[in-house]
């Protein structure tokens, strides 16, 4: 029925750290996301959206992801707020070479540790609940900023690779969940345990 509301049961986890709180996408983050989306130098190295309704349309699609892998990129909210500062995640859309642990931050929100924060409870969650044995990181060259935060959690580069949206990218493989002493007690929220 055209213009009914339709509701989809998706289950998405509501995830915590001291500062963050990370969740499903909501109405509300469009505005915010699509800021960053549609900002070509804030966005270069994550995607680049031409217009609001090509903004709107990877919006939807992340929804779709977590659809259709159990996963996608969480909107990380400050706890104290509820602001919508960025996403951060597990991405591995059709054409990935394997999943990867994303992250953004939007304007106003960088330098503060929030995407090392978030990621770093993105990667726990992934491996602790979902089960994966490793994570890469796929970064445009240039994105000097990405590397040192994909170093700081541990990812080292592993090769380049034509990526089919962004063309070269530099893969970054993160230490596994062994290597990080990540064991089921300890997904209490905590940062440092992930760090």
């Amino acid at each position: 029925m055209r213009g009914a509301r339709v509701t989809l049961a998706l289950d998405i986890p509501r995830l915590e750290t001291a500062r963050l709180i990370l969740r499903a996408p909501e109405p509300a983050d469009f505005d915010p996301l699509c800021a960053f989306l549609t900002d070509p130098e804030r966005s270069w190295g994550f995607g680049t959206e031409k217009d609001r309704p090509t903004a709107w349309r990877w919006f939807a699609l992340n929804i779709g992801h977590w659809a259709l892998r159990g996963y996608g990129y969480f909107t990380m909210a400050l706890r104290e707020t509820g602001q919508p500062c960025g996403l951060t995640g597990i991405w591995a859309p059709e054409g990935w070479p394997e999943p990867e642990l994303g992250w953004a931050l939007f304007d106003g929100f960088e330098g503060k540790g929030l995407a090392a924060e978030g990621a770093q409870r993105a990667r726990a969650w992934a491996y602790q609940d979902l089960g994966f044995e490793t994570l890469t990181s796929n970064i445009v060259p240039g994105n000097d900023r990405s590397v040192a935060l994909a170093e700081r959690l541990g990812a080292r580069f592993e090769r380049s690779y034509q990526n089919v949206h962004m063309g070269e990218d530099m893969l970054y493989r993160h230490p596994g969940p062994d290597e990080l002493g990540l064991g089921l007690d300890d997904a209490d929220g905590n940062p440092e345990a992930y760090a």
